[in-house]
């Protein structure tokens, strides 16, 4: 479709439901949830915004992207994976819907996004539970929110390919206003931690990088895993997953597996604990071992877990030495994408001006930041 019918098809829109869908962010615990591990996520105020209306057909149905400009038509009747990397976001969602209801019918969305691709905010997530959750409300099919966030994953590992765990998308749909999530994706049980970070902000810096490792490199990490579980589980039956191996259990192990998988299993099982002390500084306000644990994340993510970058490292070191940031690290799937920082509010200016001058040095790459809040999880506008 040309972009003369773009324009026709937005003149000829009848709105009848605005759904937001934030991006998230994740303090510590990166890559522990597909081990059935614990995270510590939110929602934050940038977001994708979703248009919807029924258009009074039985299986026709169109999507239209307007960072992209681009438009997507299928049938109901004959979803299959397509060979563009954006549509199987879309198409996954409604394959999913498709195998649990009856009642979705032709509807036209328009997507809008403020959300930085590949930055490492979860932009798919928030496509796959914005359409679910709007198509939801629209054809009234009584879809739970964890039934949202469930067939939103199944839609990323079945269209998409990335096996990713539950976090993204739980963080996208269940987090409220001023809050942080502490999960424990092996049984889905959540606690509600107040956000209290001042006189701290939380600031992102995007490294305008995204290498080609991401996506398959993240399922290596998620196969190497599976194989010490794997060995592990041979000799104690009650294994299931990393999160049920300790640090003394794996060290019985050590001559029997390579020392690349003992570096992964060490790291996550640290990530762990991480994570839970991470989230007892937050309820105490001790802020600043809150930011030494990101710090220590950062270091476990590029030595251990090795899913960092040198553009990464580069601003985790620039923040380490700066006594005005208390805490940052990568965050995300890795190999690019952003650094979570806390940054005394006072001195925002002041540092973002230095790195971005460094790192326009380093790398001659352009170093994009935004300031960012614990939101609402995705919702009726």
């Amino acid at each position: 479709m040309n972009s003369e019918n773009h324009n026709s098809f937005i003149t000829n829109f009848k709105e009848e439901l605005i759904v937001l869908s934030p991006g998230r962010i994740n303090f510590i615990g990166e890559h522990t949830d597909y081990n059935n591990g614990f995270v510590l996520p939110t929602a934050i105020d940038k977001k994708i915004v979703f248009s919807f209306e029924k258009n009074n057909t039985e299986t026709q149905c169109s999507v239209y992207s307007m960072s992209y400009d681009k438009m997507l038509h299928f049938d109901l009747n004959t979803i299959k994976v397509s060979e563009v990397e954006w549509e199987n976001y879309i198409l996954g969602v409604i394959n999913e819907l498709l195998k649990i209801t009856n009642r979705l019918k032709g509807f036209h969305c328009i997507i809008k996004s403020e959300l930085p691709i590949g930055a490492g905010v979860s932009s798919s997530a928030a496509i796959e539970c914005g359409l679910a959750y709007g198509l939801n409300e629209i054809f009234n099919l009584e879809l739970s929110k964890i039934e949202l966030v469930e067939l939103s994953q199944r839609a990323e590992h079945a269209y998409v390919g990335t096996k990713c765990g539950i976090m993204d998308q739980f963080a996208s749909v269940m987090s409220e206003d001023q809050k942080v999530i502490l999960l424990d994706c092996e049984n889905q049980s959540y606690t509600l931690i107040d956000a209290h970070f001042e006189p701290f902000k939380i600031v992102l810096l995007n490294t305008n990088v995204a290498h080609s490792l991401a996506s398959s490199e993240y399922n290596t990490r998620r196969n190497e895993c599976e194989e010490v579980v794997k060995v592990i589980a041979s000799e104690y039956k009650e294994v299931y997953s990393l999160r049920d191996i300790t640090k003394k259990m794996l060290n019985e192990f050590k001559d029997s597996i390579s020392t690349t998988l003992f570096e992964r299993a060490s790291y996550v099982i640290e990530e762990n604990e991480r994570v839970l002390q991470a989230s007892k500084s937050l309820k105490s306000g001790d802020l600043k071992r809150f930011g030494e644990l990101m710090y220590q994340s950062h270091r476990g993510l590029q030595n251990q877990y090795e899913v960092s970058c040198e553009e990464l490292d580069f601003l985790v070191d620039f923040s380490e030495n700066n006594d005005q940031v208390i805490g940052s690290r990568m965050m995300g799937g890795g190999f690019g994408g952003c650094t979570i920082n806390l940054i005394h509010k006072d001195s925002i200016d002041d540092y973002l001006r230095t790195v971005k001058k460094a790192y326009k040095n380093q790398f001659d790459i352009d170093l994009t930041s935004f300031i960012t809040v614990p939101s609402q999880g995705t919702s009726i506008q």
